[in-house]
Formats: C-alpha cells, structure tokens, sequence
C-alpha cells in the first residue's frame, strides 16, 4: 500500500467546496466506504500494471523462444521450406526447359501451370513439330504434364510463351544424326519442289533432294506426295541444312537384287514400249517385249496402273538406277502372261529357279571351255555342270556352280 501511495504523491485536487461539483456533506457521509475518489483511482491503475507486467513477460518469453528454439513449435523444417522454395522457384530464362501441366485447352493454344506467378501459354504453332490446327492433334488435353521450352514473354499480364515444338526440333535433328552415322535408308515424303529439286519431310523436318540425286526421270509434279527412299548425304544443324539422295539410296537397294529373283511390283504407268513397275522404291521397265513369249499389240488389255503383279529382275544398271523386269519368263506355257496372269504369278518362283539354273549351267559351260584352254588348271566338268578335280588337292565330290551369282553386265 506504501508503493501505491507514492504513486501519488503530489497529486492535488481542486477543493470541493469551491467546485461546481461540490458534495452535499450530509450525503457523502451517507455512501460510506465509497466515500473517497482515491480509492477508486488506485483500483484501475492496480489493473493496468498487472495487464502492462502480463503483457511485458510475453513478449520476454517469446523472445526466448525465438532465440533459443526458433522451430519450436513449427510443423516444418528448414530443409522442407528450401524444398518448397526450389519447387515454385525456376529460371524464366528464353530456352530454359520447365515442367507443366495442362489445365485447359482452347481454339488458339492451351494454359499451362507451371507454377510461376501466372500460368503460362501454348500457341497452337508451337504445339507440335508438324502442322496441325487444334492442339488435340498432337495429343495435348487438360491433365497432360510434360517437358516445355520458355520461348517468350506476353507483356500484357507478364505469363510466359511455351513450345514442344522447339524440344522436338532438337530431337529430330539429334535423330537425324544418328541415322546418317548408322547410314540407313529412310522414307521421305515428297511435299514441295523447286527448280533444284524437291523438299522431302524425314523426321518432322523439311529437307532437299536435288534432282540429280534423283535415280528415276520422273518431275516434281510426278513426285509430289510419294514416299522416296533417301540417304542422308548432309545434316548439318547450325545451318538448318538438311541434303538427301534418293540415288544412293537406290544403289542399295539395287545391290540386294540379283538377276532372276522375283519381286513384288506396281504398275505405275503406261508407255507404248512397256510398263514402268515399282519395285519397293525402285522404278523398273517391264517392256513390252518381255510382256509374254505371245505378242502383245496393246498394253493396257494386260497390265493398267495400279495392278500388283510378280516380275523377274533379268538386269540393272546400278550407275544410272535402272531396272529390266520380266513377266515372259515367268510363264509355265507361252501366252499364259495374256491368258492367265494368275498361274503366271502363282508359279513364278518355280519358273524364276528353273531360269537361274540354265543361267547357271550356262556360265559353267562357259567357264569349261575357258579352262580347256588351261590344261594345267587339273579341273574338268561333269555332264550335271559340275567342275572336278584331277587331282586330290579339291574334294572328290567337286565344286557345285549350279549357286553361282551372275557376272554384272558391263555398262
């Protein structure tokens, strides 16, 4: 009570008599115990510095908490809010690579959550690699979460421009690369020309044939929209230069046939002296001499384009990609190419492997009477046109020549 009576010390009070205010005697000797306004006072001033001491250790205690056990009390730790940090923090960089998830899709493009301040946007041109009008063409549909490149910024709200185009630009050409070191054959369609040649699509990307890389006489216009076989003659990125050449592609090809194997061919057109077949990518001449061993007046009463059919390789030049082609020697009787084509084609092998063992025994005869002229050579040849040994230096059976390959004609 002595502190509380220092408080207020020195506290003076107009008299009440002299106030305005001045209490009647006889009543304030009738209130008692509330007879003093000090009491009072010294009641609310009690209850403020309880409050100001409450109020003061609180703070003291938090204080001590935040200097001595800052996480107390956290349900996280400072490893997962870094952790946090990195998720929504990326680099928005042009070319950066992010992550995103496709939330809606619209005529133009579609909106893309890539945690950034605002949601990012896919143009409907950098949707795909290929051309396409709706991004439901490439696949892309709300829920779709993949692999973008920051491409740019729109200025109106500060979201970013994606692509998946420009991602699979540098998959095609990492691709590209690798087929040409492997040195494959591919197929390129043929979707424009110019007076150098024409533009073929490989792997998403436009490249150039030059006509002189072309094996077949057919123009641009003939061309258009057909699948050529190609070789990769230059791939070179940085210049967006990409060369093919559908003449070493032939050559390939070229080099698997043998004369007298049978393919599968289809008439692409007509001409007065014969019938150009596609043999797998390989425009061969089927004239009309080797039609059938009957004449033939008018083509178009036995083949029209488009007709599948069986042909034998009888020659190809490998320099200029050309191809002869036969359907005479494929007939069990003479006039049957005319008659019925398809007995023709149903024994075509049989006639194909009868043709290749009088080719064969024909090159051993030949062979024979080079050798006559080389007694020393100790070989002679048997009448089933099999060359023997002489001597015990080669097998007593003899080297069967009957599988020989034949010799290329010369050019």
């Amino acid at each position: 009570m002595a502190s509380l009576a220092q408080q207020f010390t020195g506290l003076r009070c107009s008299s009440l008599s002299s106030s305005r205010f001045s209490v009647n005697p006889k009543k304030t000797q009738k209130v008692g115990a509330f007879s003093s306004p000090v009491v009072s006072a010294v009641a609310v001033s009690n209850a403020q510095t309880k409050d100001r001491l409450e109020l003061k250790k609180m703070f003291e205690d938090a204080y001590e908490r935040c200097r001595t056990a800052p996480m107390e009390g956290v349900p996280f730790t400072l490893e997962d809010f870094q952790n946090a940090l990195e998720k929504y923090d990326f680099d928005s960089e042009l070319g950066t690579k992010v992550k995103g998830t496709v939330f809606a899709t619209e005529a133009n493009g579609a909106l893309v959550d890539i945690t950034a301040k605002s949601s990012a946007y896919l143009p409907v041109q950098e949707a795909s690699i290929h051309r396409i009008k709706h991004v439901e063409e490439a696949g892309i549909f709300p829920g779709l979460r993949e692999e973008f490149m920051i491409i740019g910024e729109n200025e109106a709200d500060d979201s970013l421009i994606l692509s998946l185009r420009s991602i699979q630009y540098e998959l095609a050409w990492e691709r590209c690369r690798q087929l040409q070191a492997e040195d494959v054959v591919v197929k390129g369609k043929v979707v424009g020309a110019n007076k150098g040649g024409v533009v073929a699509l490989v792997e998403g990307l436009r490249g150039f044939v030059p006509f002189s890389q072309i094996s077949s006489k057919s123009t641009a216009e003939e061309l258009l929209d057909k699948e050529l076989p190609l070789k990769f003659v230059e791939v070179d990125e940085d210049q967006s230069r990409l060369v093919f050449s559908n003449r070493k592609a032939m050559a390939d090809s070229q080099a698997q046939l043998g004369i007298g194997s049978v393919v599968l061919g289809t008439v692409q057109s007509l001409k007065p002296y014969g019938a150009f077949i596609d043999i797998g990518g390989i425009n061969g001449l089927l004239h009309v001499s080797q039609i059938s061993h009957d004449r033939v007046s008018d083509i178009a009463t036995v083949l029209q384009p488009g007709d599948t059919l069986k042909v034998m390789i009888l020659s190809h030049d490998r320099e200029r990609g050309r191809v002869s082609l036969s359907t005479k020697k494929l007939e069990p009787t003479p006039g049957d190419m005319i008659r019925n084509p398809t007995l023709v084609f149903e024994k075509a092998e049989e006639m194909a492997q009868t043709f290749r063992q009088r080719i064969a025994q024909a090159e051993a005869m030949a062979r024979a009477d080079m050798l006559r002229f080389q007694p020393e050579s100790g070989l002679t040849l048997s009448p089933d046109g099999i060359l023997g040994p002489l001597t015990s230096d080669l097998p007593a059976e003899g080297l069967d020549l009957s599988d020989v390959p034949a010799a290329d004609e010369d050019s």
